[in-house]
């Protein structure tokens, strides 16, 4: 069975979204799912977010040697000397693999933007460069019967973002509370629905007798997550209120296109299309990255005890009800049987 792909998405940077694609890899993985995280950022925080120092050194060398990157997987279709190479998965843990990240996939952006036009001319590599992201995971899925592929992409709208979210059958929007992801919702609504439509002109013109998998074109969205609110007795604060009461009602008009019936938008704890609002889990954080681990599995040992420990059991059942929810919107099966 083919896995979900899900790719969290917001041209605003700064948010959380990296940390909390990071969380995400590791519920799923606690719930026994096979997950893929695949890293499609040149700034490759998340593949810095899974692997140690150590580890880290050996996959960027100084050697420019990308065996074990995403890059060294478009490599050779980018120099013109083949098609794609199987991608390096690299064992994170028990379930939970990564296709590390690579500053040098900057590169592939004018090689991307330049035979997206060059789709509808029929021509077959350009249909090769633009499908090279979609066919490399999927492999790199079928090898470790993943459940789920989780995608991590920068805050652009650019063509390895494009290439990245034709591949993508569900974009969760994480937002922070703010005036500029409301803005950013703007921005992402009608280039979603650009880069469909768009994707579906070109799939018509895929040249014929060209055994080529091409991906479906799907990205639809699955919701958003309001990422780093403050809080005081489980309410966000009031600097936030204002902000979040406008979410709704810019989400059905700039993300689905929707207008309100008689003008009536549900307020964040009864919209649908609100996964989550996940805490700002402050002090914890910085632990969780010294210790090389999700929050949620913080022990005393890491440094979590008294308020701390409380607090990473709360973030274990926050983030499995999260996980729950997404997994639940994007229709997502989980772990056979």
């Amino acid at each position: 069975m083919t896995p979900t792909t899900i790719t969290l998405f917001n041209n605003k940077g700064g948010v959380g979204k990296t940390s909390l694609l990071y969380h995400l890899a590791w519920m799923y993985r606690e719930l026994g799912w096979s997950v893929l995280a695949a890293d499609l950022d040149p700034q490759s925080n998340l593949t810095a977010a899974f692997l140690a120092e150590e580890r880290l050194e050996d996959v960027w060398p100084p050697d420019d040697d990308h065996a074990a990157t995403i890059f060294g997987a478009v490599e050779p279709l980018m120099k013109g000397v083949g098609d794609i190479r199987p991608a390096h998965v690299e064992q994170v843990d028990e379930r939970l693999h990564l296709i590390a990240g690579d500053l040098a996939l900057s590169t592939f952006e004018d090689e991307l933007s330049t035979q997206w036009p060059a789709c509808l001319d029929g021509k077959e590599r350009a249909f090769r460069v633009a499908s090279a992201f979609s066919r490399i995971l999927q492999a790199a899925a079928a090898r470790i019967a993943a459940d789920i592929i989780l995608v991590d992409v920068g805050p652009n709208l650019g063509a390895l973002n494009r290439s990245a979210l034709i591949m993508t059958d569900h974009v969760v929007l994480p937002l922070a509370p703010d005036l500029f992801s409301l803005q950013g919702l703007r921005n992402l609504g009608p280039t979603l629905r650009q880069w469909r439509h768009q994707w579906r002109e070109r799939v018509e013109r895929k040249p014929p007798g060209v055994d080529l998998p091409l991906p479906a074109g799907r990205m639809a969205p699955a919701g958003y997550v309001v990422l780093m609110h403050a809080v005081r007795l489980d309410r966000p604060v009031r600097a936030y209120e204002r902000w979040i009461a406008r979410i709704p009602g810019e989400y059905r008009a700039s993300v689905l296109g929707e207008k309100p019936a008689n003008g009536e938008v549900p307020n964040l704890a009864q919209d649908p299309h609100c996964l989550d609002l996940v805490k700002h889990y402050r002090s914890l954080m910085p632990m969780s990255q010294e210790a090389g681990k999700p929050i949620f599995l913080l022990k005393p040992a890491d440094g979590a005890i008294g308020g701390h420990g409380a607090a990473v059991v709360a973030a274990y059942r926050d983030f499995e009800r999260l996980a729950r929810r997404v997994a639940r919107q994007t229709g997502c099966d989980g772990p056979a049987g």
